[in-house]
């Protein structure tokens, strides 16, 4: 038997309920208590890790010397390179975000269309037509549409990030790539600020002291956030947010 739609959203409606009771249970159980902060793991033995997979080249062993070379195949320098290059090691990255964007668009459109037909002559019958019908045989179709579309949008957004963290290197790919993650985590007056950071970065980019620029991270993931009272303030309730989206109007 088919679901009802009121029974379909009562039963949206229960779940919301209690989402939001958990929630609620959960900020009461940690009433007046600052947000805790998360311990400190290995980042690969996180549930959601994925180690990295690329094409590459094909490349010969770590360590193998080319014929009356002193050089092994992939070394950078003569003496040892102090800039992170093995699993494990750690490096700093600048993250400098000083975006702005603004778009306009407007689209207008129009059209106006008018149709007219009639039976001048149907044959000599076209008398009968208007006896039996009633209409004017040579005003059958008089029709006439007219159709007008305006739509305009715009976007403005500027954003201004300027934060330093240190990543360590949880990969290293075929080809010398290093695959690095970071995270960094401040608690402030009940407010917890959270900053993650991952991505794939070319040794060569790393610079003599052992830092990188966010421009220089292929594939880099950013998120920055916080939790706590401030948080909870800003963010609206769930039912709130079930209800937009519930609602229909």
């Amino acid at each position: 038997m088919p679901r009802s739609p009121l029974k379909s959203v009562a039963i949206v409606a229960l779940a919301g309920l209690a989402l939001s009771a958990c929630s609620a249970v959960d900020r009461l159980e940690h009433i007046g208590e600052a947000p805790a902060l998360s311990p400190i793991t290995n980042p690969t033995a996180a549930p959601n890790y994925q180690p990295i997979s690329m094409p590459m080249p094909p490349m010969m062993p770590p360590d193998t010397h080319l014929t009356n070379s002193l050089w092994p195949v992939g070394a950078h320098s003569f003496f040892h390179d102090p800039r992170a290059s093995r699993v494990g090691d750690l490096l700093t990255v600048n993250i400098s975000i000083a975006d702005a964007a603004k778009l306009s668009d407007t689209t207008q459109r129009s059209r106006s269309n008018a149709d007219t037909a009639g039976v001048g002559n149907l044959f000599g019958l076209q008398g009968q037509l208007a006896r039996i019908t009633g209409a004017d045989p040579s005003k059958l179709v008089n029709m006439n549409s007219t159709t007008a579309n305006q739509g305009a949008g715009s976007i403005a957004r500027s954003e201004d990030i300027n934060l330093t963290l240190a990543a360590v290197v949880t990969q290293v790919l075929p080809n010398g790539n290093l695959v690095i993650e970071g995270s960094q985590q401040v608690r402030v007056n009940d407010e917890l600020r959270n900053l993650q950071i991952s991505g794939i970065v070319r040794t060569e980019d790393i610079t003599s002291d052992n830092t990188i620029n966010l421009a220089q991270i292929a594939d880099a993931r950013l998120s920055y956030g916080g939790r706590g009272q401030i948080t909870d303030v800003q963010q609206p309730p769930l039912g709130q947010q079930l209800y937009d989206i519930l609602m229909p109007f």
